[in-house]
């Protein structure tokens, strides 16, 4: 993809994901803020919470998933840290930890996830929740499975939920438009490379659904259209 048209896109992701946190708190009725997402929290119940688990969150955004899974790391001295590429988000993340009372269980970066360091045989837990479509390209999403493999403890789990097929459409008209995410793979080839990254493991969970959400791209109303991959696997 050439530089103008991943910064065209990243503004437009930009403006879109500040106007969503500005209009909606976390976990209230009416955007996709308003819980967490249930394959993330089922998985996180099989961690040995009796210890202090490490979780990397991935594309945290204000911390739909990051809040709870530090509810859950907190009493045995666990910590979630979360990353994400919008500053607007790692605020907001900082705000939430302090009103839901996890801050000592937060630690919040911002960086672009397809350029992070992850340490390896550092983590219990990795997730990345409709995040590894916006980094940079395919090649930089196969680089960031490998990290996510190399920086999880032996027994640690990967869970990756992934939107493939995206298409937008204007509301109005039913016209296709162009579609404005980083990387758009189609599902048999995201579930190859999720298996064969992962070719190791133990694999846990692989589930498909259709997702449709509304979004505004400039004041338009559009309409976006995916397959959700949902993935999870322990290592061995």
């Amino acid at each position: 993809m050439d530089t103008s048209r991943l910064e065209l896109i990243r503004k437009e992701e930009k403006k879109y994901h500040e106007k969503c946190f500005e209009n909606y708190k976390l976990y209230e009725k009416g955007s996709w803020l308003h819980q967490p997402v249930p394959v993330i929290m089922e998985y996180a119940s099989r961690l040995s919470l009796g210890q202090p688990v490490q979780i990397l969150d991935l594309g945290c955004g204000v911390g739909r998933n990051s809040i709870p899974l530090a509810k859950m790391a907190m009493p045995s001295g666990g910590r979630v840290h979360c990353v994400d590429l919008l500053e607007v988000a790692v605020e907001k993340l900082r705000e939430y930890a302090k009103q839901f009372q996890v801050q000592p269980a937060i630690t919040a970066d911002t960086a672009d996830i397809g350029e992070i360091a992850i340490r390896e045989d550092t983590y219990d837990y990795i997730v990345a929740a409709s995040s590894l479509e916006h980094v940079k390209s395919q090649e930089v999403f196969e680089k960031v499975l490998r990290r996510m493999a190399e920086g999880t403890k032996r027994g640690g789990m990967n869970c990756i939920v992934m939107n493939t097929d995206i298409e937008e459409y204007d509301k109005q008209s039913g016209r296709p438009r162009k579609t404005l995410i980083e990387v758009v793979m189609r599902k048999p080839d995201v579930l190859y490379r999720l298996r064969s990254n992962y070719a190791d493991w133990e694999q846990l969970h692989v589930s498909v659904q259709p997702m449709e959400l509304e979004i505004d791209r400039d004041g338009e109303s559009v309409i976006m259209r995916a397959q959700t991959v949902s993935f999870v696997a322990r290592r061995r």
